[in-house]
């Protein structure tokens, strides 16, 4: 009896949260099953670092089905660059069975440090559940002309499921949404929907993800695909390690663990735990029972024990931003209509 193949595409493979993404889907996923990730990274030398790290975890879980490894290199924040990471999948592959949008990019410029210890003195449990003192440029733009962090972590992606739509239909996909816990109706204008005036354009990024999934959803099951969306609670995340250093990350780990104490439930802290949700409703979610009209979320009890807590989603502005999204789809499709381009080069 021939082995079932399933290929799962990971974007920000060579992120903490999007590796661990990977491991918890090797173990989760039928060990009968043939399993293919693509990595997806900007740069070859990442991607060849996250396979061997993949390929090291496979031997210690003891799979019985093969995992193989391919990869992408795409970055959302080049529209060219998601046209030639969809022409390199329709080559190698006729069905994708799941997808995880992992794309998570900030503009920080650093931390307001007397915000920072003024907030964990007055309330450190909202000062590292929900930091304002986070620094971010405001009004920068990509070389498409889009606010960067709008198009790196929404619109990108949206446009790149747009193209692979088929492959998606063809394997019966589910889509993984990755939100944050920061999402926040307040960090969104919806006269800003690029986020070029927000000094909070991360989060806004983000609200802007949950209102994706609540504008598409619907559709999506009707043409095959079940889509969620998640967030990974709050964990140790490298992407902003630059902005410390060894006394400020134990510091921050510190409040982290006492946040956990004080019965936080979101402090994960640890990337693997934070992977909980995403690989949850990809592989143990009942799209029959599970509603897709709320947030999967990772948690953790005081004591270490991660569980999935759901919450709901404010659907104020869905229909606005799906508006938009549809007309820069159309601009988009125009634009590239006569693309070209080429860029796979062997492993």
């Amino acid at each position: 009896m021939a082995m079932d193949r399933k290929v799962a595409v990971i974007t920000g493979t060579n992120s903490n949260l999007g590796i661990n993404i990977a491991y918890r889907l090797i173990e989760r996923e039928d060990p009968t099953t043939r399993l293919t990730i693509v990595v997806t990274s900007r740069t070859l030398p990442r991607v060849r670092e996250v396979i061997e790290l993949l390929k090291e975890h496979v031997k210690k879980v003891n799979r019985v089905g093969l995992v193989d490894y391919d990869y992408l290199l795409v970055d959302f924040t080049n529209m060219v660059s998601i046209l030639s990471a969809y022409y390199d999948l329709q080559k190698q592959y006729k069905a994708i069975h799941y997808l995880f949008i992992n794309a998570a990019q900030g503009v920080y410029d650093g931390i307001n440090w007397f915000q920072a210890v003024k907030d964990v003195m007055t309330n450190p449990l909202q000062a590292v559940t929900f930091p304002e003192y986070k620094v971010q440029r405001v009004g920068v733009k990509s070389a498409d002309g889009m606010g960067l962090v709008f198009q790196a972590n929404v619109f990108g992606p949206y446009y790149f499921i747009h193209k692979i739509m088929p492959m998606l239909q063809e394997g019966h996909a589910i889509i993984v949404w990755i939100s944050s816990i920061m999402s926040l109706p307040k960090y969104l204008s919806l006269n800003d929907m690029e986020l070029l005036q927000s000094d909070a354009s991360y989060e806004g990024s983000k609200r802007l993800v949950d209102l994706v999934h609540l504008g598409t959803y619907k559709q999506m099951k009707e043409l095959g695909i079940h889509q969620y969306v998640v967030h990974p609670g709050i964990f140790t995340s490298h992407s902003f390690f630059k902005f410390l250093n060894v006394f400020t990350y134990y510091g921050m780990l510190f409040l982290f663990y006492f946040a956990r104490l004080l019965g936080s439930k979101w402090h994960n802290i640890d990337g693997y735990k934070a992977a909980n949700a995403p690989v949850y409703v990809a592989t143990l979610g009942n799209p029959q029972f599970d509603h897709q009209n709320v947030k999967f979320g990772s948690a953790t009890s005081m004591d270490g024990i991660e569980y999935i807590e759901r919450t709901d989603i404010d659907p104020t502005g869905t229909e606005d931003v799906m508006d938009y999204m549809k007309l820069k789809t159309k601009e988009w499709d125009e634009k590239l209509k006569d693309q070209i381009v080429n860029t796979r080069v062997p492993l």
